[in-house]
């Protein structure tokens, strides 16, 4: 079975060294993606791979699904289970659904993680006639001012790391046109796109909160990680304390064949 490399599922399995700030810090998707993910489903029972703390589950749970999770991380699963999720610990390449049938399978800023072919593969398992896959990510894109303040404080701090993209919407782009291929080839039905654009104003504090939560930062050392928000916290003091993201849904979704 193709595997994702090491390098990329340790970096996968970080985002639980503090899953209590993911969770309240991660933001969440727009209501009309649920929705529409919903509709275009035969049913209400749903597995979310890669689910996390359960942001994804909770918005289809108030959708009005029975939601499974998925996830390899423990500690990001024993919190989706304390808000309500039901999980269990595994990778989906690996998972035995134990007979069990979904009527969507759905993955929420996770897929990228996941072998795009063998992933889809075990979806297309456990779908049911007329079932479909939807894989879809927040790209989040800083108004320019703050785009290059941010970009300088990581190319001065950690210039080791990728710098952040000028245009978030091509790199996950690229991610879906990753995702769409590998639906093809597992032998879904031709994959659809959809965009859904939405924005949020974030505070100083706000922003904070959500940068140790990003996968290029994850695995810094705490006095490397203290600097970088010391240095982007003056950033948005100097914006004048707050700045827009300009967030960008971005979905792949394909039925499977019967």
């Amino acid at each position: 079975m193709p595997t994702v490399p090491s390098e990329h599922r340790a970096v996968a399995e970080s985002f639980g060294v503090d899953a209590e700030r993911y969770d309240r810090a991660r933001p969440r998707y727009p209501d009309a993606l649920i929705s529409r993910i919903v509709a275009a489903g035969p049913g209400s029972d749903l597995l979310d791979v890669g689910c996390g703390t359960g942001i994804a589950a909770r918005q289809f749970q108030a959708a009005g699904c029975r939601v499974l999770g998925v996830d390899p991380d423990p500690r990001m699963a024993a919190l989706a289970r304390r808000l309500g999720v039901d999980v269990e610990v595994a990778k989906i390449e690996e998972w035995d659904p134990a007979g069990r049938t979904f009527d969507t399978v759905v993955a929420a800023q996770a897929w990228h993680w996941v072998d795009a072919v063998a992933g889809a593969r075990a979806a297309a398992r456990v779908l049911r006639a007329g079932g479909r896959l939807a894989v879809f990510w927040n790209a989040g894109q800083p108004a320019p001012a703050a785009a290059a303040a941010f970009a300088a404080v990581t190319a001065r701090l950690v210039p080791e790391l990728p710098a952040y993209p000028d245009d978030a919407v091509s790199a996950y782009t690229a991610m879906a046109d990753a995702a769409a291929d590998g639906l093809s080839r597992a032998g879904f039905a031709t994959p659809d796109r959809w965009r859904d654009d939405w924005r949020r104003d974030y505070t100083r504090d706000e922003w904070l909160d959500v940068l140790p939560t990003q996968g290029l930062f994850t695995r810094l050392p705490p006095d490397r990680l203290a600097a970088l928000l010391d240095r982007t916290g003056a950033a948005i003091d100097a914006l004048g304390g707050a700045f827009t993201m300009h967030y960008s849904a971005i979905t792949v979704t394909a039925q499977r064949r019967d």
